[in-house]
């Protein structure tokens, strides 16, 4: 019987004498964080096994290395160590246990590579292609005939473990710059022999190691081939050469998985892991290409997050199967939620890279969206209350909200009081910004768990100090947010100054020269919405650089943007004046008058906290949320309101 909702997307397919339940496989994701012998930990398993109780026809597990010389950093399972199959074994267990397929990556970080594991005294020989020094300044050693049978034997020995573990499929990792990809790239190999030069000669190594695989796991034991469709830098191969490279493993594989791009260069990398400035979708053309020329069913991914343009992709014939790895972070249910008819509570990845930031600086899992993540250990779910009690939340910005609903789902009585007219505080700014619409998609499924819940939302009220005691509240959750910094400047109360209300409407009433006060994150992504409306933009900074506050990736990827405009931006230069010709300025040119029409103010926020202060003592339990605290991310205020409404 075909679902109703998404027919295509939901019928299952059978790859190599193996059933997958449906067209939505979850891609490789790394881990957190491993134990000391770099095995994987109750968190981790944790974490993969509630993308599979979500829907999913598959997990996999991402990065699993074959050779102790291919580490590129300490979150990578070892493959080559027999040591890691109990907990192989266990993750695959933990999968199984919700109908869903366990996949492992191969791979290696040829000339990237150098890692140490975790005080392991092993000194690794970097291989790659050739004899070069890689961005890390470590010498690579090119790789021998030897060296290449050596590695290649190591893929198949790192499948027969994952087959004996219990993977139900590998999937062989030859994209983004890998080693297998260094070898198939016509920019980082460089050899003469018979293993570079001619697309032949490029692709020797990729199908030897195809062919190791197959041997050791055997004909019926799918393998995934996951490949660039296209490089994406200059120098590096284009479209019709990564047809070329499908057709000669057709057949060979049994899945051809098409990304896209390398992790090295900047611009690429954006695309490979796409930004919120690129189209949701943006590798699809890749794999329809490629589709056209071979027999083995087709994955595809990039920057999807809506079953409507997946439906659509599988529908269409332009792939056979879909792949996820932020969506499945920030929505794990997101295939339950669509074949159910529930499409409109999937919580949509925004794309902000929280959890890219968080994965590479602080060895941990978060999601601005979902505070379950890297807590699955702890909670799959809120607990009920043990005694219901009556809440009161004053504010409804994301923190207020999800404290609202996890407190009402675990039994509690709610109300929501909430000063203006609408719900989602801040990310009412992003209302009408193209860039941020999954984000503002947050604020309306939240509304909808909210109405679900139960929750009694008292809209254009503000709940004074003196009415929230008079409640008799159990519990008290202040969410009041932030206030503007509105810095001492001549003319800042002048006609011609705008806040971000402002931008809280189709069409924002702004002059064509339009002037930024503050290039931090906000300022910079305001600065970038204008310029797309056809504004002349100039952002001015005191700091030494822009959105200094944003994280590293979503800032390259505002910097592409921002290269390719027409945006200007001032730093170490301070607003002396508002005047009704613009802003005098004074900076490392001296003083200066940037003309304008409009000056928006985007300083920062700071938490008004006499009127957070006046709630101490309103009720026997108070507590605060989110930016009345301390201005952050949204990541803060919702992971606030989860764990608050957990202990009450």
């Amino acid at each position: 019987m075909k679902n109703k909702f998404f027919p295509n997307l939901a019928s299952p397919i059978t790859i190599n004498g193996v059933t997958f339940k449906n067209r939505i496989l979850g891609a490789p994701m790394s881990n957190p964080e491993l134990d000391p012998d770099c095995h994987m930990r109750k968190e981790e398993i944790a974490f993969h096994e509630n993308r599979a109780r979500g829907g999913m026809a598959s997990v996999a597990i991402g990065l699993g290395i074959v050779d102790p010389d291919g580490r590129t950093h300490t979150k990578e399972v070892k493959l080559y160590d027999v040591m890691s199959l109990p907990s192989l074994k266990e993750v695959t267990n933990a999968i199984h246990r919700h109908n869903c397929r366990a996949v492992m990556e191969l791979a290696h970080g040829g000339k990237y590579a150098g890692a140490r594991s975790h005080g392991d005294p092993h000194i690794p020989t970097v291989y790659g292609p050739n004899d070069e020094i890689n961005p890390e300044g470590l010498a690579v050693t090119r790789m021998t005939e030897e060296d290449i049978y050596r590695i290649a034997g190591l893929f198949g020995e790192a499948a027969a473990l994952c087959k004996k573990a219990g993977f139900d499929m590998v999937l062989i990792h030859g994209g983004h710059g890998w080693l297998l990809a260094q070898f198939m790239s016509p920019l980082m190999n460089r050899r003469t022999d018979r293993w570079g030069g001619s697309l032949e000669n490029r692709m020797r190594f990729p199908l030897l190691v195809i062919e190791k695989v197959r041997e050791a796991v055997g004909p019926r034991f799918p393998i995934e081939f996951r490949m660039s469709g296209a490089e994406l830098v200059k120098g590096g191969y284009g479209l019709d050469e990564g047809v070329e490279m499908a057709k000669m493993i057709d057949g060979k594989v049994d899945i051809i998985h098409v990304s896209a791009g390398v992790h090295e260069d900047p611009a690429a990398f954006v695309v490979t892991h796409p930004s919120m400035f690129i189209e949701h979708g943006c590798n699809v053309y890749l794999a329809a290409e490629i589709k056209k020329h071979v027999k083995t069913p087709v994955a595809t991914l990039g920057g999807l997050n809506d079953p409507a343009m997946m439906e659509e992709i599988v529908a269409s014939g332009k792939a056979d199967i879909v792949e996820l790895a932020r969506q499945s972070i920030c929505d794990p249910y997101f295939p339950e939620k669509a074949f159910s008819g529930h499409a409109d509570d999937i919580t949509r990845c925004c794309r902000c890279f929280t959890c890219f930031y968080n994965y590479l600086t602080n060895r941990t899992f978060c999601c601005a969206f979902n505070p379950v993540v890297g807590h699955e250990l702890e909670s799959f779910s809120a607990p009920p209350a043990t005694t219901p009690k009556k809440v009161v939340v004053v504010g409804g910005g994301p923190g207020g909200m999800e404290a609202a609903i996890v407190a009402a789902q675990r039994g509690h009585s709610v109300t929501l009081y909430e000063k203006s007219g609408r719900l989602g505080g801040q990310l009412c700014s992003e209302q009408y910004i193209p860039f941020k619409q999954d984000m503002y998609n947050f604020v309306k499924v939240l509304e909808g768990r909210l109405q679900k819940a139960g929750v009694d939302v008292r809209l254009n009220t503000a709940l004074t100090p003196e009415q929230a005691e008079a409640l008799g509240a159990d519990v008290l959750i202040v969410a009041v947010g932030a206030q503007p910094i509105v810095p001492p400047i001549p003319g800042i109360d002048g006609k011609n100054v705008v806040g971000l209300e402002a931008l809280h409407q189709p069409e924002p009433a702004l002059g064509q020269k339009v002037v930024i006060l503050g290039g931090g994150l906000v300022g910079t992504e305001c600065a970038i919405y204008l310029d797309g409306l056809g504004k002349d933009v100039t952002v001015l900074e005191m700091k030494d650089d822009w959105a200094a506050d944003a994280y590293f990736m979503h800032r390259n990827a505002m910097k592409i943007y921002i290269d390719g405009s027409r945006i200007q931006i001032r730093t170490r230069t301070t607003a002396k004046a508002i005047t009704e010709q613009g802003v005098l300025c004074a900076g490392p040119d001296g003083e200066v008058l940037v003309e304008a029409d409009t000056i928006l103010l985007a300083a920062g926020m700071k938490p008004d906290r006499a009127a957070v202060d006046a709630f101490y003592n309103t009720a026997p339990r108070v507590f605060q949320v989110g930016d009345c605290i301390q201005t952050g991310r949204v990541v803060d205020a919702v992971g606030m309101g989860y764990s608050i409404a957990l202990d009450i």
